[in-house]
């Protein structure tokens, strides 16, 4: 069900993100990216231990530092970094045990981001919108 609600969601928030014109905006993407990592600090404030959290903010300071660097120099690397976060939602347990996080997020976010990152990437491709 994770999987399904992720795909809905993100088609959503992307379609609404074109329909106002969100998009067309450098920062909204690489916005979108630090929301996306911080949830991970968010569910070991909710459930883990002070050593977890650190680790958890560990890593989403690397997310966040990958989304201004793309924001600065090319969404490129913002569409690279929505995948590879995705990638990192499905290996997360095998690393880092953070009990405040949900069953079923993984596979929620796995979707959402890279249908985000997929998303960018076309648009990347069809407007140019990585050179403004």
């Amino acid at each position: 069900m994770g999987y399904l609600i992720g795909l809905f969601l993100s088609l959503a928030v992307a379609g609404l993100a074109i329909i106002i014109g969100f998009d067309q905006e450098r920062a909204f993407y690489p916005t979108v990216l630090i929301v996306i990592a911080s949830y991970y600090v968010l569910f070991a404030v909710m459930g883990a231990s002070g050593r977890i959290l650190v680790i958890e903010i560990a890593v989403a300071s690397g997310f966040l530092l990958l989304a201004i660097i793309g924001y600065k120099k090319s969404l490129w690397l913002v569409a690279i970094a929505f995948v590879g976060h995705g990638v990192f939602d499905i290996v997360h347990h095998f690393l880092i045990e953070n009990p405040g996080v949900p069953q079923w997020w993984p596979g929620f976010c796995l979707v959402f981001d890279v249908i985000l990152g997929g998303l960018l990437a076309a648009r990347l491709l069809r407007s140019g919108l990585a050179n403004r």
